[in-house]
């Protein structure tokens, strides 16, 4: 990685510059961009729109990145697209510009752009990879930069502190466009705030433009009272859980609202959006007998969202955890908030990846957290998986299985429970430069 468009934009030239032929809401932030896309992807369709989504990383299958009409691009179309753009990304790649070739994740930016262009669709709605400033997403001049709440991950790359990742994610407002805010750490606030005023953007913010106003669980979610531009919205149904994802619901709405110009959703659209919005493993039931969800959360901000949802929602007793996570984590700290209410746990690796973090290394750092004898060891997903439901099976009909700690862990999980029945099977693929 080197931190410069300079090669996304080579390339997007010899394109014909498709990014530049779909107006864009673009989604920063170091939680929640994944599920606040979907939202706005769910919304925008409802209004009658043609949506191209990218998401990143994705779960099981690289089509999921390209997404439009809310499917991933089938197998074909997305051949064709890298047949069409190959040419183009081998003449970048001879110019060694900054002294590297294209990443993966500059190349399939690259796709769903030119896959958008040539749908054509309406709107897309971009998912920042890593960062925003230097983010290969980042060759658009988004009508709309939306940025979900701002927390300390990949240090080494964007920053030590809140302020400095902040302004990092800062760069994807720019002149003309609309910052629509979530509610911010105090040190990320005034960064935000100070690049829209430098760029000239209007901003619209967590609090005093839009937010949540009531919220009660409900079967298979949540209901919800939101504050948008036409006023109070009741009785909005949403098939995910816990407050964060209320909050990412309410920054979707307002992110809609303002890429109409300010023109309010209807109640209707409003409920219609939410209540289709599906989003894989984000607190996701995918087994019941015992239950078990997954989640992908692997910093410590998502870890507290994850484990106060997870309790107020399935109340499991007891709860027993399957964790794995990447070695560029904050590790101690998220198995400390996991520890909260995971009574047991059994750490594993996924196999998809070479920064996972071994199995006695995660767990010789869980036993210094855990009671002695409720750390449990499995070197594979499905042997880690079959431990954490045979203890709950004896736990009895109250207890359930969490699985987190890592977006690849959690697809790899969910290739397991929820995909193994599908008739198609999944594509591996690299994951570089993706926001886990």
């Amino acid at each position: 990685m080197a931190p410069s468009l300079s090669r996304v934009e080579a390339v997007m030239n010899l394109l014909g510059d498709p990014q530049r032929s779909v107006p864009i809401i673009q989604v920063a932030g170091t939680n929640g961009k994944g599920s606040t896309a979907i939202m706005i992807d769910a919304l925008l369709r409802a209004s009658g729109l043609r949506v191209g989504r990218f998401a990143s990383p994705h779960l099981s299958d690289v089509r999921e990145r390209i997404v439009i009409d809310g499917e991933p691009v089938s197998e074909e179309r997305f051949d064709e697209v890298w047949e069409e753009i190959r040419p183009f990304v081998e003449m970048v790649d001879g110019q060694k510009l900054d002294g590297v070739e294209l990443t993966f994740f500059e190349v399939i930016t690259a796709m769903a752009y030119a896959a958008f262009a040539d749908a054509p669709v309406d709107v897309a709605v971009v998912e920042v990879g890593l960062g925003g400033r230097w983010d290969a997403t980042s060759v658009v001049e988004p009508k709309v930069s939306v940025v979900c709440p701002i927390g300390l991950d990949h240090t080494h790359i964007l920053g030590d502190t809140i302020a400095e990742v902040a302004a990092e994610k800062a760069g994807i407002i720019k002149e003309g466009s609309v910052a629509v805010l979530s509610g911010q750490d105090p040190a990320a606030a005034p960064i935000l705030l100070a690049r829209a005023v430098e760029v000239g953007a209007e901003v619209k913010a967590e609090g005093p433009d839009f937010s949540v106003l009531e919220r009660q669980v409900a079967v298979g979610g949540q209901l919800l009272r939101l504050d948008t531009t036409g006023g109070p919205v009741a009785d909005v149904f949403l098939p995910l859980f816990g407050g964060h994802m209320a909050r990412n619901a309410a920054l979707a709405v307002a992110a809609v609202e303002a890429f109409l110009g300010g023109k309010p959703l209807s109640h209707e659209i409003i409920t219609e959006g939410l209540a289709a919005v599906e989003a894989p493993a984000r607190l996701e039931l995918v087994k019941t007998s015992p239950a078990i969800v997954l989640d992908t959360a692997h910093n410590v901000q998502a870890a507290r969202a994850t484990i106060d949802a997870a309790t107020e929602s399935f109340a499991f007793t007891p709860m027993i955890g399957v964790v794995a996570m990447m070695a560029d984590k904050d590790s101690t700290a998220v198995l400390q908030i996991f520890a909260e209410q995971m009574d047991e746990v059994v750490i594993t690796r996924t196999a998809n990846s070479p920064r996972a973090r071994s199995v006695d290394d995660l767990a010789a750092e869980a036993e210094d957290i855990w009671p002695r004898g409720k750390v449990h060891r499995a070197d594979r997903m499905a042997d880690a998986i079959d431990m954490a439901a045979s203890l709950a099976d004896a736990a009895g009909t109250h207890a359930g299985v969490l699985i987190a700690g890592s977006v690849i862990a959690a697809g790899e999980a969910r290739d397991l429970l929820v995909q193994e029945s599908d008739e198609e099977s999944s594509a591996p693929s690299e994951r570089e430069g993706d926001d886990e």
